[in-house]
């Protein structure tokens, strides 16, 4: 029996952590559905541009207030893990706070800096909740976040402030019990400014209760930390890990600039040198222009739909979307997630995927919504880790004008100026100085 507690937490641990893997592994499996792209050049430059944009959030820092809060809790995130570290050790040995004798006076520092991290943080969350659900700041309560996106980003806020408040509680029952000498395991280790004034709270309570406090907080915060790191998969959250890599693999060539495809690049380079060789790793038969569905985007655009934060920002900055149109490119994101999901769960139930009759255009995504964009890139641009809807858009613009003709008659009548004219308006080559300026 005195090893039950250590075996318990062994089993929770590792059974969460096998989960973790287990949705990690997919999420890398559905990827790699897509078509491939280069995105490993540049290394340097890459990886500099995941300091300033994922550890640095430079793009955050735009909005200096809401920017400086994100921060609080990002930091807080990656500096209390380390806390998390000790909390893992005492659990596996049955010890508690193992670190303290060999940190000595430091760990006071550690302790008294993560307790101010942690009040922070619930400022910080109280004032996310308060923006998102009383003030209802715009982008926050737009259609294409009602539902689980809303309720999901709530959720999260809830999870955060339970962990804070678990921890300050668990540091000021832990304290009440070091002063009165509890047991062997309670010493004077720690500095706790923040969790002293909770000591109140326990006035009048006998030690025995005291202690079944602090082992309750304990393990909820750590089961609490667990649960929170499988529910990311479900949750917009994920970017707290894909950021990085979004990040790095994001483009690095200039913004706005459009890339032509491989196919098309081969096919005119043929016709104007007939001793154009096409490289073999191109010579496919099943080459397919533009995108109709997740299988026909790159893993870039794959990876950057499961990074989505969702905050809306992109959609904020969106002409289509401030005029009422239709269009939204957080909710292009969201809609790619959704599909990629779909495809996995029919893998999951299938050992292949078998289809089933839906395709990212049309069913998830309308072709109104692709039409409505005015290519401006103010999407790209405002996002704060490199996330980049216009992409998908191009993608799917593609395949409706080249595989299956479809377009608005005033698309149509352009390309056909320009096939006939050399330009976008109805003039005569013959007559181009006339109307040039």
């Amino acid at each position: 029996m005195q090893f039950l507690p250590n075996l318990l937490f062994a089993l929770f641990f590792f059974s969460s952590i096998i989960f973790f893997f287990k949705n990690c592994k997919k999420i890398y499996r559905n990827i790699n559905l897509a078509r491939p792209i280069d995105r490993f050049d540049n290394k340097k430059e890459r990886f500099f541009k995941m300091l300033m944009l994922a550890f640095g959030q430079s793009k955050m820092l735009d909005k200096p207030v809401v920017g400086l809060l994100h921060l609080v809790v990002y930091v807080a995130f990656v500096l209390i893990n380390i806390e998390l570290l000790e909390i893992i050790l005492d659990g596996f040995t049955g010890k508690h706070r193992i670190l303290a004798p060999y940190l000595g006076s430091f760990y006071n520092f550690l302790i008294a800096f993560f307790e101010i991290l942690a009040l922070l943080v619930i400022i910080s969350v109280v004032i996310f909740w308060i923006r998102r659900n009383i003030i209802k700041i715009r982008r926050f309560i737009s259609n294409d976040l009602k539902g689980w996106p809303k309720s999901d980003a709530d959720y999260i806020l809830y999870i955060e402030l339970i962990l804070m408040i678990l921890f300050l509680n668990m540091n000021a029952t832990d304290l009440i019990l070091q002063n009165a000498s509890y047991s062997e395991m309670y010493k004077s280790f720690g500095y706790f400014p923040i969790s002293q004034f909770f000591v109140h709270l326990y006035n009048g309570l006998s030690l025995e209760i005291i202690f079944i406090v602090e082992r309750l907080s304990w393990w909820m915060h750590i089961m609490g930390i667990l649960f929170f790191l499988n529910y990311l998969y479900y949750s917009k959250h994920l970017h707290i890990l894909l950021a990085f890599p979004n990040t790095y693999f994001s483009n690095l060539d200039n913004p706005g600039k459009s890339t032509n495809l491989k196919s098309v690049y081969n096919e005119i380079k043929l016709m104007i040198d007939p001793s154009y060789k096409i490289p073999e790793t191109e010579l496919k038969n099943d080459i397919k222009f533009g995108a109709s569905d997740i299988f026909d985007l790159n893993w870039f655009q794959l990876l950057n739909a499961y990074t989505c934060t969702e905050c809306g920002r992109c959609s904020s900055e969106c002409p289509a979307t401030q005029t009422g149109k239709l269009l939204s490119p957080r909710k292009i994101m969201m809609k790619t997630r959704d599909r990629i999901e779909d495809v996995s769960k029919n893998i999951d139930n299938n050992k292949k995927f078998v289809s089933d009759g839906r395709t990212l255009l049309n069913d998830y995504i309308t072709e109104e919504e692709i039409w409505a964009c005015t290519t401006c890139n103010a999407c790209v641009e405002s996002c704060p880790i490199g996330i980049d809807p216009l992409s998908i858009i191009l993608d799917m613009r593609r395949y409706m004008v080249m595989e299956e003709s479809r377009a608005s008659i005033e698309i149509n009548a352009m390309m056909n100026n320009i096939e006939n004219n050399g330009a976008p308006w109805p003039f005569n080559k013959l007559d181009r100085l006339n109307w040039r300026n």
